[in-house]
C-alpha cells in the first residue's frame, strides 16, 4: 500500500490512546505538564542491511499502567512510519534486521520474561524464538543469519536455593551472586514455523560477567567486555576478550589497569577499535579516553584521534572508515578516523546533537537520530554528503506551542575561567524588564546542558517551560566539570567541588544583574543528583536564593562514600578516602555549613536511591527543620535514583511548581486533587 502525506497523522489517531489522564490546567500557561509527559519520543534507529527500511523507537506515555511503552515502527523506502510491534503489558524493545533484511527481531517480556521474538518487515504475528528461564540481556545475529549470539543470566545454582530455603534471603556484600554469559542458538525460520528450534548451547563460563559483545564479519569469532561481576564499579576495570565459536577459546585481547570496551570490528575482521585509559585509574570520570586500533595478528594496539580534547565515543567502522561522535561544548560531531595516519577529519551532519547512526552492509545508506536545538529528536535517513532526509515528525507535537528561546551565553568566573550556560527566556521577552531568576543545575557532574524547545524533557522534574511563560527567565549553568570542554576544564573541580561550581553560579548571576535583566530578590536555585548537591552547598554557603529545590543529592560526604554503589566517584573527586583527607570531605559537605542555611527547600528523593542513599535526605531535612527553615521532604515510593514513571513525574512537577510559585511568584496553587 501506497502511503501519503496524511498517513502519519491517521496511524496516530487509530493507535491506542495511552493520554488519558485528564489534563490538569497550571495558572498563566498554555501547556499543561500532561501535555509534555505525553509527548511521544522518536529515537534509536536501525537500517536494514539492503540499505531500505529503517526502524526505529517509539515511546509513549501509558497512564492506565503509568509506565512508558516503546514500540517499534517501521519506514519501507523513505515512505511515511508505521508501527510494527505492540506488546499489550510491556515494550519492545533492542530491535535488530535479520542479514536477509527480510525480519525484525526484538526483545519483549510478554508473560515469560524478556524473551527473542521474530517478526516479518510487513507486520503479522511475531514468533518467540526462545524460552530462556532466565530471560535475556542482549543478542546479536550471526553475519549468516543462521545463528544468534546471546546473553543470559545463569540461573540460580542449587545450593542457592538450599540455602534459601533454610536460612531465608541474604546475601554477602561484595560477593557476586551470579553471572551473565553468552549462548548460541542455531537458527532457522521453517523449523522455528514448526517449533523445531534447536537448545541453545553454551559459549562462555567462569567466575566473570559478559556485557557488550560483537560478531566479527566472517562470523567465526565474538568480542566481548568481561566484567568481574554486574556491579556499576566493575566497569572501571573492564577488559576485553575475543572467542572463537569453533574451539571456544578465548584469549584476554586488551588487559589494562582502567576499563576497556569494545567499539567495532574492521571491515575485515583483522582488527577492532576499542577505549581505554590504559593503567589510569584515579581519573576515570575526568580525563578523557584514548581510542586504539587492535590488531590481532601482531596483538598490538595503536593509539589515534588523539588532537580532540574530549572523550570519544564509537559509532561504526565499514567500508567508507571509523566514525565517532564528540562533544564540541554545547554540540556534538561527527568525525571519520584515517586508518593509515590515525587523523580525524569531520563530516558535516546538519544536526546540533547526533543521538545515534546505522550503516547499511554497503555503507552508503545510513538512518540517523538527532536534533538541532530548537526542535525535537528525528529520525533521518542519509547518504554522505548530501541533505538528511526526515522520516518522521516528531517536532510537529509542539508546533504553535509558546516555546522559549534559548540562547548560549558565557562569562567570566571569578578566577577568570570562562564558563558557558543556556539562557531560557519567554518568547515575549522584554530587555528592560527584570525578571525573575531560576537556576536550574544538571547532573553528572560531568553531564552538559543543550538548548532544547521543552527545557529538561528529558529529566520530566522542573516546569522550565511553564514557569519561562509565567515571567522568569532560567540560566542552566555548564559548569567547571561539565563535558564538552576538554580534560583540563573536567578536572577543575577535583578537590573543590561545590566551592568551584559556586564560584560560576555566582558570577553567572552577577554577570546577568550587571545586563539589569533579573530581579535579585526574586531568585531560585534547583537540581537533581549532582544538582541537588549543589542545590545544598549553595543553600549553605549563600543567602541569595529566595527557594530551593535538592533532588537526590548528598549532603553529608562521609556518610555518601560509606554508602554509595560508587566509591570510586567519591575518591577521585575528592581525592582520597575520607579517614586520609577529612578536611576536604567536610569542607565541601553541605551539613557542614547547616547551620547557615536560611532559604526555604523543598528536598525530594526516591526511597531506594542507592547511588545517593537517602539518608543525606534526611540528614539535610532534620537539619532544617532544627533549624526552623521552612523545609519539606517527599520521598517517591519504590523509585531509586531515577524517578521514571509518568505519575510520578507529574507528582514532581507539581511540587516543584508550588514550591517556587510560593516563594518566587508569592502565589499559592493547590494540587488538583485537593
Amino acid at each position: 500500500m501506497k502511503t501519503t502525506g496524511n498517513t502519519f497523522l491517521i496511524l496516530l489517531a487509530v493507535m491506542p490512546n495511552f493520554s488519558s489522564l485528564p489534563v490538569t490546567a497550571q495558572r498563566n500557561v498554555s501547556v499543561s505538564f500532561e501535555q509534555i509527559l505525553n509527548l511521544k519520543n522518536y529515537t534509536a534507529p536501525v537500517i536494514s542491511p539492503d540499505g531500505k527500511t529503517i526502524i526505529f523507537t517509539v515511546r509513549t506515555t501509558d497512564w492506565i499502567n503509568n509506565t512508558y511503552d516503546n514500540e517499534l515502527w517501521i519506514s519501507h523506502e523513505g515512505q511515511v512510519p508505521i508501527p510494527l510491534t505492540r506488546t499489550l503489558k510491556g515494550s519492545s524493545m533492542q530491535p535488530r534486521f535479520t542479514p536477509d533484511s527480510r525480519f525484525v527481531s526484538f526483545l519483549a517480556d510478554r508473560g515469560e520474561k524478556t524473551q527473542l521474538f521474530i517478526i516479518s518487515i510487513y507486520g503479522g504475528e511475531a514468533l518467540q524464538v526462545t524460552k530462556e528461564e532466565e530471560g535475556l540481556i542482549n543478542y546479536e545475529w550471526h553475519p549468516a543469519g543462521n545463528m544468534i549470539a546471546y546473553s543470559r543470566p545463569d540461573p540460580e545454582t542449587k545450593k542457592a536455593k538450599v540455602t534459601k530455603d533454610k536460612l531465608g534471603s541474604f546475601a554477602v556484600e561484595g560477593e557476586p551472586t551470579r553471572y551473565n554469559h553468552l549462548w548460541l542458538l542455531r537458527f532457522n525460520y521453517d523449523s522455528l514455523l514448526q517449533s523445531k528450534v534447536e537448545k541453545p548451547s553454551r559459549l562462555t563460563d567462569g567466575d566473570f560477567t559478559v556485557a557488550g559483545f560483537e560478531w566479527n564479519r566472517g562470523g567465526n569469532q565474538i568480542a566481548f567486555n568481561k566484567l568481574k561481576d554486574q556491579q556499576i564499579e566493575s566497569t572501571f576495570t573492564a577488559d576485553i576478550m575475543v572467542i572463537d565459536i569453533n574451539t571456544r577459546n578465548y584469549d584476554a585481547t586488551i588487559e589494562n589497569p582502567s576499563g576497556d570496551f569494545f567499539g567495532a570490528w574492521s571491515p575485515d575482521g583483522t582488527a577492532f577499535a576499542y577505549i581505554s585509559r590504559l593503567d589510569n585509574t584515579s581519573a576515570v570520570r575526568t580525563s578523557n579516553n584514548l581510542l586504539f586500533i587492535y590488531n590481532l595478528k601482531s596483538k598490538s594496539s595503536l593509539k589515534v584521534a588523539s588532537e580532540i580534547d574530549e572523550s570519544l565515543t564509537i559509532t561504526d567502522w565499514n567500508n567508507q572508515g571509523l566514525f565517532v561522535i564528540a562533544q564540541q561544548k554545547t554540540r556534538q560531531k561527527l568525525y571519520k578516523v584515517d586508518i593509515k595516519t590515525g587523523r580525524l577529519s569531520n563530516i558535516p551532519i546538519a544536526l546540533d546533537l547526533i543521538e545515534n547512526l546505522s550503516f547499511s552492509t554497503n555503507s552508503e545508506n545510513i538512518a540517523v537520530s538527532g536534533r538541532i536545538h530548537d526542535q525535537l529528536n528525528e529520525v533521518y535517513s542519509w547518504k554522505m554528503n548530501q541533505p538528511l532526509k526526515k522520516i518522521t515528525q516528531s517536532s510537529q507535537q509542539i508546533s504553535g506551542w509558546n516555546t522559549p528561546v534559548n540562547e548560549i551565553i558565557s562569562w567570566k568566573s571569578a578566577d577568570q575561567t570562562t564558563i558557558e550556560g543556556i539562557l531560557i527566556k519567554p518568547r515575549n521577552y522584554n530587555p528592560s524588564k527584570k525578571y525573575p531568576l531560576l537556576l536550574m543545575l544538571h547532573g553528572g557532574p560531568r553531564g552538559a546542558d543543550f538548548p532544547e524547545p521543552i527545557p529538561g524533557l528529558s529529566l520530566s522534574i522542573y516546569p522550565i517551560f511553564q514557569w519561562v511563560e509565567k515571567g522568569a527567565i532560567v540560566l542552566r549553568i555548564n559548569f567547571r566539570g561539565s563535558s564538552g570542554y576538554g580534560e583540563r576544564f573536567r578536572s577543575l573541580s577535583i578537590g573543590k567541588v561545590g566551592i568551584s561550581e559556586t564560584l560560576d553560579v555566582l558570577s553567572g548571576i552577577e554577570y546577568l544583574s550587571g545586563k539589569g535583566i533579573i530581579d535579585t530578590s526574586r531568585m531560585g536555585v534547583m537540581g537533581w543528583s549532582w544538582g541537588g548537591y549543589l542545590s545544598a552547598y549553595l543553600l549553605t554557603h549563600t543567602t541569595v536564593f529566595k527557594a530551593i529545590s535538592v533532588g537526590a543529592g548528598i549532603t553529608d560526604w562521609i556518610h555518601y562514600y560509606t554508602n554509595t554503589d560508587i566509591t570510586s566517584f567519591t575518591r577521585e573527586y575528592l581525592q582520597g578516602v575520607p579517614w586520609k583527607n577529612m578536611s576536604i570531605y567536610l569542607k565541601t559537605a553541605p551539613m557542614s555549613a547547616i547551620s547557615n542555611a536560611s532559604a526555604p527547600t523543598l528536598i525530594q528523593h526516591g526511597e531506594l536511591d542507592k547511588r545517593v542513599p537517602i539518608g543525606n535526605a534526611y540528614e539535610l531535612y532534620r537539619g532544617l527543620q532544627d533549624l526552623g527553615v521552612p523545609s519539606k521532604m517527599i520521598v517517591y515510593k519504590g523509585f531509586g535514583h531515577v524517578v521514571n514513571k509518568p505519575k510520578e513525574q507529574l507528582a514532581l512537577l507539581w511540587h516543584n511548581w508550588q514550591w517556587f510559585n510560593k516563594y518566587i511568584f508569592d502565589e499559592d496553587e493547590i494540587l488538583p486533587i485537593e
